[in-house]
């Protein structure tokens, strides 16, 4: 299908796309524009943008974080439908709060034996990883555990043998359609029978997103470029539990000017950072949309209703987009001179107070 017709045949209203940060840091400047992405192209269609939180990893999660992000995306004026702070029809929207619904698929793939226990030790995956690695073989899971008798796993489960769940991987072709790099490949080969879940209440990230995806009637994927990897495993998934599979698109990657992934020293710091530093919104909003799109015109300057206006994911780049702070510094310029001076000065009086300039009104 010709790029530039894919999306003429969506209806208002159809297109249903979500963000789903784990809150184990603050919101990275990577993860906005991802969210910025989402955003645009939910609103372009008139569609329903969701906010999913992946807090499943106990001990990194933190309400701080979760915090952050939900302030830092209001900060950058980028709204959703449905959330943890606003409900909506599919919730709970923490995967923490969704065990009982993981723990039902889960149980499904187990009785149709399309899901395994797997009894090896850290140590022995380990050196199996390694051995493979040194004779120039993908390092997957060998299978070991899939052979068990279904007496020797009741055994090993009585005797409170510690296990994880790994997913029974059919050798096949996983072919797919990306809405950015079109026609992608993989052969399950070199995939192998995954893990998915520490117990039936505990899913990985793989098929805890799958489920989600489904229950909340996610229409369309749009995510950085290093999920590409995670792909064929979900959709090996979805078939698995006769689900159906959204639209993928994966965006480019972020790069610092040396045109190495982005680094602290080239920019990747989180959004709160940014704030702190001076710089508006409005100025990171236009900065972050063209980081992988280009309008296909010379204009420069997009408020975010002109950027939903324009926005299509047919312009987005494959290549990796370039992080350059001296454009940035442009546009928070121009900006800052746009600001009505008593507006500009409000804004203005925190930093002067930090910095000792000005003392603060008791």
């Amino acid at each position: 299908m010709n790029p530039e017709t894919k999306f003429k045949f969506i209806k208002p209203g159809e297109i249903r796309t979500r963000f789903a940060p784990s809150p184990t840091g603050f919101l990275h400047i990577g993860s906005a524009r991802t969210c910025l992405f989402n955003f645009l192209f939910t609103r372009k269609h008139q569609g329903r943008l969701i906010l999913r939180i992946e807090d499943t990893d106990k001990e990194r999660s933190k309400p701080e974080y979760e915090k952050d992000i939900i302030d830092s995306l209001k900060w950058l004026g980028i709204e959703w439908d449905e959330g943890p702070d606003v409900g909506g029809n599919y919730g709970p929207y923490r995967q923490s709060e969704r065990s009982a619904i993981y723990a039902r698929y889960l149980q499904k793939l187990l009785n149709e034996e399309k899901a395994y226990h797997c009894f090896c030790s850290k140590e022995d995956l380990e050196a199996r990883k390694q051995y493979l690695m040194s004779i120039g073989q993908p390092p997957i899971y060998d299978g070991k555990c899939a052979r068990l008798s279904k007496k020797e796993v009741k055994k090993y489960l009585a005797e409170g043998k510690k296990s994880i769940l790994r997913f029974r991987t059919p050798a096949k072709k996983i072919v797919f359609e990306d809405l950015i790099r079109g026609k992608i490949e993989f052969d399950t080969s070199v995939i192998g029978d995954f893990s998915i879940a520490k117990d039936l209440n505990s899913p990985v990230y793989n098929l805890a997103c799958v489920i989600d995806d489904f229950e909340m009637k996610i229409s369309h994927v749009i995510r950085g470029e290093d999920h590409i990897s995670n792909t064929p495993k979900q959709i090996l998934l979805q078939e698995a539990l006769g689900l159906p599979t959204p639209q993928y698109a994966h965006l480019p990657i972020i790069l610092g000017t040396n045109r190495a992934k982005l680094s602290k020293r080239h920019g990747a710091m989180s959004v709160s950072d940014y704030k702190k530093m001076g710089y508006l919104p409005e100025a990171i909003v236009n900065f972050l949309a063209f980081l992988g799109w280009n309008p296909g015109t010379e204009r420069e300057i997009y408020s975010m209703a002109s950027l939903i206006k324009e926005f299509s994911l047919e312009r987005v780049k494959k290549g990796g987009a370039i992080f350059n702070i001296k454009r940035l510094d442009f546009l928070n310029g121009f900006y800052i001179r746009q600001k009505p001076l008593d507006k500009l000065t409000n804004e203005c009086l925190p930093y002067l107070i930090k910095a000792g300039f000005i003392k603060k009104e008791e």
